[in-house]
């Protein structure tokens, strides 16, 4: 994946460079590629940044669940150009980050990663979306590792890595199903606290 993004950074023409060229280097990888793409960033703790890639995740979502997984990223956004420096150094640090996650990943149990059911595919980051878009402090990491950890199992086809993106992304409902719960449970107490006054 590494060689195959920093040939194809070369092999950009042009000054301006559309999503969707960018898209189609990553071959087969795409989906995955665009999952990292849109959910690393919601790991960092700048404002906005979650509801806006939320969003972003949300239309994918969208589009997996009627059925366009063969064009990763909504029409709209396909059609956005960079320049072609950004656009090369966009490549460039995708394949760094792949030379990075291959030391830990390989190809293994690749029927998980091959093909997941579309629906599964679907509900995972569409949930995970919503989660991130919420308002929770510290609320994005985990949905957005869930996310991270599916696209770098669907991009290098590790079954492993898809099954520990399952795994987080339980852990992320857990954790703001509590969370929702216990400022729930702490209203009904002001209520009756206020009630009892």
């Amino acid at each position: 994946m590494e060689r195959r993004l920093r040939a194809a950074a070369a092999a950009l023409r042009g000054e301006r460079v559309a999503l969707k060229e960018l898209e189609a280097a990553h071959g087969s990888a795409a989906q995955g590629s665009v999952l990292v793409l849109l959910a690393a960033p919601c790991m960092l703790p700048l404002s906005g940044v979650g509801t806006v890639l939320g969003l972003g995740l949300a239309l994918l979502a969208w589009g997996l669940w009627r059925g366009r997984a063969a064009d990763c990223l909504p029409c709209r956004v396909a059609r956005l150009e960079l320049p072609l420096h950004w656009a090369r150094r966009v490549l460039h640090l995708l394949a760094g980050f792949y030379a990075l996650a291959s030391r830990l990943s390989r190809e293994r149990w690749t029927k998980l990663a091959d093909k997941p059911p579309r629906a599964w595919m679907a509900a995972k980051v569409g949930l995970m979306a919503l989660i991130i878009v919420l308002p929770i402090p510290l609320g994005n990491l985990l949905p957005a590792l869930a996310l991270v950890l599916l696209g770098l199992g669907l991009a290098l086809r590790d079954g492993l890595a898809v099954l520990l993106g399952a795994v987080t992304a339980l852990l992320a409902l857990l954790f703001t199903a509590g969370l929702l719960f216990g400022a729930w449970h702490w209203g009904l107490a002001g209520v009756d606290r206020l009630w009892g006054a």
